[in-house]
C-alpha cells in the first residue's frame, strides 16, 4: 500500500473540484483527504500505485466544467496518516499561489431550477452552484471560501447548508449558495423616489416587473453581477433615443441581450463558433453581422454593420427576459466615460437622471467587472475587451519564462489593464477603462491593490509605458520609488508586439520576428508619437525598420475627435493649398476645410504649435474617412470615423479589385529606416472623389491598397533581414477588413502570421507585453 501527496494547481477552487476528487476517490476505494490551501488543492491518499495512477488520470479526464489543472505533482507522503475513508478537510491558509476563477454564466441545471415550480430555487434570482455563478466579482481574499466573499453577510439556512454539506449535491461547497430564505434579495425602486405601485404589475414580483417596464418604454437601471447596466426595449425607437440622450452617448454602439439564440438569429447571422461563444460559461458580448430588414431601433449602432449581442448570464437576467420576445439594450450603467456603478447609493446618485426605475439587490459587488467583447474573424476568436468570464484566468507564458521574479506591469492610459507575472504565468486584470477619467483612475488603483492583496503579490520589478504623462506610468514610478523596486520603462509598440508573441507561445529564445504595430499613438523613442511601425523584435529589444512619414496632429488631442484635422495634415503634405484650390475646390471636403482657416492652420504647423508629429495609422484612417464624408467635423468616441469607414467598405470590390487599380504609396529610405509617404495616395483619392466614385468603393480600395503596401514593404524587409514570422498588433488591427487583407498578402509570401485571440490587440493587451519584456530583460541581466 502506497501513501501519496498530490498537489494540484490551476483553477481548482470554487469550481467543484474537491467534491469531484471525493467522488473519484470513493469510487476507486481510496482513503485519505482533500483540502484547499493557498497553492490550490492538496490530496493525501492511500492505495495501490496502480489505483492511484488511475485516480490521477480520472482527475484530468473528468475535470469539472469550470476547473483547469495547470500542474499536478505526485510525491510519496511520509507524514501522519490516519484515515478509514476519504474526507474533505477544512481549508488551510498559506502562501497564495492558486488561481481565482472568473465569474461564470448560469449553468443549464440552475436555469432549470429557476423555472421549475417544484424547485426551492423557483424564480430565485441568485441561484448558483459549483458549475456557475459569481467568483471574481464577490471575492475579497483567498482561499475562495464563503467568509472571504460578500456572501459572508448572509447566514446560510438549514436547507442550503444541507446541500452545501452534501458531497453528492452539485452545490457542495458552492460558496455563494443561497435561497429565498437566507440569501440576497432584489427589489424595485422608482428613480424619482415615489413608491412603486404594485397594481400596475398585476401579480408579478419585482424582477419580472422589469420586463413590463421595458415593454412600456421605460429605462431601467439593473444591478447585475459585476456592475449596473441600463436597459430598454431595443425595438422601441423612442426608448433607445431617450437612453442615448440621457446618457450623453450619441453614437457609440449599444450592447443587446436576448432571451435565447433563436431571438438573436432573427436579427443577426450566427455561425457555429459564435454560437459556442454566446452559450459558453464566459457568455461575452459577441459582435455579429446584421441581417437586412431587421426590426430593431435604427439608433442602436449608427454607421455599423454589426451588433453586439449577449445571452442572459445570471438568473436575474433569465427571469427578466422570460416574457421578452425581443432584444433589450443592456449597456454599462455609468455616466459617460466613468466606470460602471457597483453600489446602490452611488448608482441612485449618478443614474437617477438616466433611469426611470432601479432594480437593486443587497449582495455587494466587491470587484467591478465589465462584460467581455469578442468577435470571430476567419473562424478565430478576437478578444476586444477581456473582462467578465475570462479575467483573471491566468495566461500560461511561453517556454523560457518559468523562473521569473514577481513582476507588475501597469498597462496603458486607455483601455487599461494591469498584469501580474509569477512563475511562468501572467494574471491579466479585467478591463479597467480609460484612466484620463478621475473615477476610472481611482477604480484602477483600488483594483490593483485588491489583486496585489488577493494574490499576495510582492513585485520585484514594475514595468511601465515610456509615455511620461500616462497616469499608470506615474503611479508605477511612485510605487517603485516608495517601495525601492526596480523600474522598467517599456516602449509602447514593442509591448504590443511582445504581447502578441507571448499569447502565441513564441519562446524566450526565439530569433527576432517582424512586428507590425498600428494604433492611435504611443510614445516613440525619438520623441514623436508612433503608430505605424515595422519593428524587428524579440522580447528584449527591437530595431525600427520602417514607419509612416510623420504628420502633425493639429490641435494635439483634438485631432483624435475631429478627423478633419488629420485630413488637412495629410493633404498639406501631398499638395500646396494653392494646388488644392486650383484642382479640387469643388469637392465637399475642400469646401469644408476652407472654413477652418487654412492660412492659420499652416502657421500652426510651421511653428509646431500644439501639433505633435505622429506616424499613426489610426489617424491616417480618420483622415481618409473624413475625406469621403464620414464624421469630418466631430467624433463622439475614439476611432468612430475609422470604424464607420470599415463598415461601408464594399466587400465585392475587395474580392474583385486588381492590385494595379490600388492607390499608390511612396517608399523612401533614410538612416536605415524606410518611410512610407502617403502623398500619391491622396492625389488618387481626391481624383476618385472628383470622379464621383462611391465612398464604399474608395473605402474598400484604401483598405486593399494599404494591405498591398504592407505586403510590399514586408517583402523588401525580408530581403534585408532574416525573419519568417510577422505579428500583427495594435488597435488598428481590430479592423476586420484590414486584418484579413494583410494576412492574405503575407500568406502569399509564405510567412507565418501571428495575431491576437485571447488578449486584446488594442491597449487592453499592452500590460502583458510590458511584463514579458521586463521579465526577459531581467533574465538577460541575471544570466
Amino acid at each position: 500500500m502506497r501513501i501519496e501527496e498530490i498537489r494540484v494547481c490551476g483553477t481548482v477552487q470554487g469550481v467543484g473540484f474537491r467534491p469531484n476528487v471525493y467522488r473519484l476517490a470513493n469510487m476507486l476505494g481510496l482513503k485519505g483527504e482533500v483540502f484547499n490551501d493557498g497553492e490550490g488543492v492538496l490530496i493525501r491518499v492511500s492505495g495501490s500505485e496502480e489505483i492511484i495512477t488511475e485516480f490521477v488520470n480520472k482527475l484530468y479526464q473528468e475535470c469539472p466544467p469550470l476547473a483547469r489543472i495547470t500542474e499536478l505533482i505526485r510525491s510519496q507522503y511520509l507524514g501522519e496518516f490516519d484515515f478509514d475513508n476519504f474526507v474533505i478537510s477544512r481549508s488551510i491558509n498559506s502562501v497564495v499561489k492558486t488561481e481565482i476563477s472568473p465569474d461564470a454564466a448560469t449553468c443549464n441545471q440552475c436555469q432549470k431550477d429557476i423555472f421549475d415550480p417544484f424547485s426551492r430555487y423557483f424564480r430565485y434570482p441568485f441561484t448558483n452552484c459549483t458549475h456557475c455563478g459569481p467568483r471574481l466579482s464577490i471575492i475579497r481574499a483567498i482561499p475562495y471560501d464563503r467568509n472571504n466573499t460578500s456572501m459572508v453577510n448572509f447566514s446560510i439556512c438549514q436547507e442550503c447548508e444541507r446541500e452545501y454539506e452534501d458531497v453528492e449535491n452539485r452545490r457542495f461547497h458552492a460558496q455563494p449558495v443561497a435561497c429565498f430564505v437566507c440569501g440576497p434579495r432584489a427589489w424595485l425602486e422608482r428613480a424619482d423616489g415615489k413608491p412603486v405601485i404594485s397594481d400596475m404589475f398585476s401579480m408579478l414580483d419585482d424582477v419580472d416587473a422589469v420586463c413590463t417596464l421595458l415593454q412600456k418604454g421605460e429605462v431601467v437601471a439593473i444591478k447585475g453581477l459585476g456592475g449596473f447596466h441600463l436597459a430598454c426595449d431595443a425595438t422601441l425607437e423612442n426608448a433607445v433615443i431617450k437612453l442615448r440622450n440621457r446618457k450623453v452617448r450619441y453614437h457609440k454602439p449599444l450592447a443587446l441581450m436576448a432571451r435565447d439564440i433563436n431571438i438573436i438569429s432573427e436579427y443577426c447571422y450566427i455561425n457555429d463558433l459564435e454560437k459556442e461563444l454566446l452559450t459558453s460559461p464566459a457568455a461575452p458580448i459577441v459582435l455579429l453581422n446584421i441581417k437586412d430588414n431587421h426590426k430593431l431601433a435604427s439608433d442602436l449602432a449608427p454607421g455599423q454593420n454589426t451588433l453586439g449581442f449577449l445571452l442572459p448570464y445570471t438568473p436575474l437576467h433569465h427571469l427578466i427576459l422570460r416574457r421578452m420576445k425581443v432584444p433589450i439594450v443592456l449597456t454599462s450603467g455609468n455616466i459617460s466615460n466613468e466606470p460602471q456603478c457597483i453600489n446602490n447609493e452611488d448608482a441612485k446618485d449618478k443614474l437617477s437622471k438616466i433611469a426611470d426605475y432601479f432594480l437593486l439587490h443587497n449582495r455587494d459587488i466587491v470587484n467591478r467587472v465589465d462584460d467581455s467583447v469578442v468577435r470571430v474573424i476567419d473562424n478565430q476568436i478576437q478578444t476586444l475587451r477581456r473582462a467578465r468570464g475570462y479575467a483573471p484566468a491566468p495566461i500560461i507564458l511561453p517556454p523560457g519564462f518559468e523562473k521569473i521574479p514577481p513582476l507588475l506591469a501597469m498597462g496603458s492610459e486607455l483601455k487599461n489593464t494591469f498584469c501580474l507575472l509569477r512563475e511562468g504565468e501572467a494574471i491579466l486584470s479585467q478591463h479597467l477603462g480609460d484612466l484620463e477619467n478621475a473615477s476610472a483612475f481611482n477604480a484602477y488603483q483600488e483594483t490593483l491593490n485588491l489583486y496585489l492583496n488577493l494574490f499576495e503579490h510582492k513585485p520585484e520589478i514594475i514595468a511601465i509605458d515610456k509615455h511620461p504623462e500616462y497616469l499608470s506610468s506615474k503611479l508605477g514610478k511612485q510605487l517603485a520609488t516608495v517601495n525601492h523596486i526596480k523600474l522598467a520603462e517599456i516602449q509602447h509598440h514593442h509591448a504590443h508586439i511582445a504581447a502578441c508573441m507571448a499569447e502565441n507561445q513564441i519562446s524566450l529564445d526565439t530569433k527576432p520576428i517582424l512586428g507590425i504595430a498600428f494604433d492611435g499613438l504611443g510614445y516613440g523613442e525619438d520623441g514623436t508619437l508612433w503608430g505605424g511601425e515595422f519593428l524587428l523584435a524579440d522580447y528584449q529589444s527591437f530595431q525600427r525598420l520602417a514607419t509612416f512619414k510623420t504628420m502633425p496632429m493639429i490641435g494635439g488631442k483634438q485631432a483624435i475627435y475631429q478627423p478633419w484635422r488629420n485630413t488637412y495634415s495629410q493633404l498639406i503634405n501631398a499638395f500646396s493649398w494653392h494646388e488644392i484650390q486650383e484642382k479640387y475646390s469643388d469637392l465637399k471636403i475642400i469646401k469644408f476645410l476652407e472654413t477652418k482657416n487654412p492660412k492659420l492652420l499652416n502657421q500652426i504647423i510651421e511653428k509646431g504649435i500644439n501639433s505633435p508629429l505622429t506616424s499613426s495609422v489610426g489617424r491616417l484612417f480618420d483622415a481618409v474617412a473624413a475625406a469621403i464624408g464620414i464624421c469630418p467635423e466631430q467624433c463622439s468616441y475614439e476611432g468612430q470615423a475609422a470604424i464607420e469607414m470599415e463598415a461601408i467598405a464594399d466587400t465585392n470590390i475587395l474580392k474583385n479589385n486588381k492590385e494595379t487599380l490600388n492607390y499608390s504609396f511612396k517608399l523612401q529610405k533614410s538612416a536605415n529606416i524606410y518611410y512610407i509617404d502617403t502623398s500619391p495616395t491622396w492625389r488618387e483619392i481626391l481624383n476618385d472623389i472628383k470622379q464621383h466614385i462611391l465612398s464604399s468603393e474608395i473605402a474598400a480600395k484604401f483598405h486593399k491598397s494599404l494591405a498591398v503596401a504592407i505586403g510590399t514593404i514586408v517583402k523588401r524587409l525580408r530581403q534585408e533581414h532574416q525573419f519568417n514570422q510577422v505579428a500583427l498588433t495594435g488597435g488598428v488591427f481590430q479592423n476586420q477588413v484590414l486584418l484579413q487583407e494583410v494576412k492574405m498578402q503575407l500568406e502569399k509570401l509564405e510567412i507565418n502570421v501571428l495575431t491576437h485571440s485571447i488578449v486584446p490587440t488594442n491597449d487592453g493587451g499592452l500590460s502583458l507585453g510590458q511584463s514579458v519584456i521586463a521579465a526577459a530583460k531581467y533574465l538577460r541581466e541575471t544570466l
